[in-house]
């Protein structure tokens, strides 16, 4: 991959003596701020909300109709 722009100069600084910009870089910049929180009981109903609900028993209100008399 080419190294980009700012990299290049950020290099050159370095090579001719200069501060790193890279140096004067906060430790947060690289941590992730984001707040993650667990599904709440409501995020769990919710995710089914539409979706054919199903039991373990196999009481999900779907049905196979076959007729046993027809033979092909």
């Amino acid at each position: 991959m080419a190294k980009s722009k700012a990299k290049r100069l950020r290099e050159k600084l370095e090579r001719e003596g200069k501060m790193n910009p890279d140096v004067k870089r906060s430790p947060f910049v690289f941590a992730d701020m984001r707040t993650r929180t667990t599904k709440t009981k409501k995020d769990y109903l919710y995710k089914n909300k539409y979706k054919n609900h199903y039991s373990k028993e196999g009481n999900d209100g779907s049905f196979y109709f076959t007729d046993k008399w027809t033979y092909f």
